[in-house]
């Protein structure tokens, strides 16, 4: 089978998996049943029945049958995963910590655990335990030596108002209009994601045009955070009922323009700029005073891009450091030029240096 992105495939994730190319998406999500094991009806204090998760494509014979299902599905998930794919994995206690292992034991690398704690979530109507207010996603490399995974940190600050991302997440669950309703105007799917996790998760580990691939599909929130976000996206889900009411939610969505889709870049992602480079390109030159933020401190600029302070020498995070007396320095945002309106960082030339390498 070729990879047609935008597709729904229904059928069994497991043999749709294997009948796909192999190393052909770059991020998998997938929020696979939970193995609730209820024993029993659930029930409100006023004897009303609590709509739970019992449909037949949740339970299984015992733990060991959940076990080879989850290592068959993350096998057929890493074969198609490119290499420097990731995968993102959510459950709650019933079933999380088994697929926590299972991941280890196929081969994959975790990265980060992270828990969605629910801002409205369902209460414990028997009061016999804790309300259970969070799920627990997991975040894997394809493997331990996966150093090239994507991880967007820069748009995740941004995204929190820059402060950096933790790996707790307050989000309110899937209610009101986003909720998809069936022929009756009854939920259709009891277990749907609200798509702000779901746009957390594609913005942090994606770019533009990335192919997503939900083997556990239900009724389409991948897709549909993938439509909005400019991804490309494979369905999997093995109830035309749910894949039916996916295709019409997604068609519904409008994509916007890829110039609106762009995030915070890394600087990691830039060109590597040394210090003499700035002074090759005559930016700055030989003999030329760079001072600190304050004026305190200054450093004479040396042909081969090294900085002088007083009788020593060195590179300009070596010499920002001994003027700071501390251990390490960012030489190119502590080292300041002075402009017509005050002082400003050497950064400012490494900037112009990498606009005009970039063309």
């Amino acid at each position: 089978m070729s990879l047609t992105p935008d597709k729904i495939l229904i059928g069994d994730c497991i043999e749709q998996m294997n009948a796909l190319p192999e190393k052909s998406v770059d991020l998998v999500f997938a929020d696979p049943p939970y193995n609730l094991q209820l024993g029993g009806d659930l029930l409100r204090p006023d004897n009303s029945k609590v709509d739970a998760v019992d449909d037949h494509w949740d339970q299984f014979a015992s733990f060991e049958a959940y076990d080879q299902f989850t290592n068959a599905w993350l096998l057929a998930a890493r074969r198609v995963l490119k290499d420097d794919g990731a995968l993102w994995v959510i459950g709650s206690y019933h079933n999380i910590f088994r697929v926590g292992r299972s991941l280890q034991d196929t081969g994959y690398w975790i990265l980060n655990d992270v828990v969605w704690r629910k801002a409205n979530p369902m209460p414990n109507f028997k009061g016999t335990r804790f309300t259970n207010a969070h799920e627990t996603l997991i975040w894997a490399a394809k493997g331990r030596g996966s150093r090239r995974y994507r991880f967007n940190y820069d748009a995740m600050k941004m995204a929190n108002d820059e402060v950096q991302m933790r790996s707790d997440w307050a989000l309110p669950i899937c209610s009101g209009e986003e909720r998809v309703k069936d022929a009756n105007g009854q939920k259709a799917h009891p277990t749907q994601k609200p798509e702000a996790l779901l746009h957390r998760v594609l913005l942090a580990s994606t770019e533009v045009g990335d192919v997503v691939l939900d083997p556990f599909f239900g009724v389409g929130t991948t897709g549909a955070a993938a439509r909005r976000l400019g991804r490309r996206f494979i369905g999997i889900e093995r109830e035309p009922e749910y894949a039916a009411l996916a295709e019409a939610r997604i068609a519904k969505i409008v994509p916007v323009a890829p110039s609106e889709l762009d995030v915070t870049g890394s600087k990691k992602d830039e060109p590597r700029v040394p210090f003499g480079q700035i002074v090759e390109a005559g930016l700055l030159h030989p003999g030329d005073t760079l001072w600190c933020p304050k004026g305190k401190h200054k450093a004479r600029v040396r042909a081969d891009g090294s900085l002088a302070v007083g009788e020593l020498t060195g590179s300009i995070h070596k010499m920002g450091a001994i003027a700071q007396s501390q251990p390490a320095c960012n030489g190119w945002t502590y080292w300041h030029i002075r402009t017509d309106k005050g002082l400003a960082p050497i950064d400012v030339l490494r900037a112009k240096v990498r606009a005009e390498m970039a063309g």
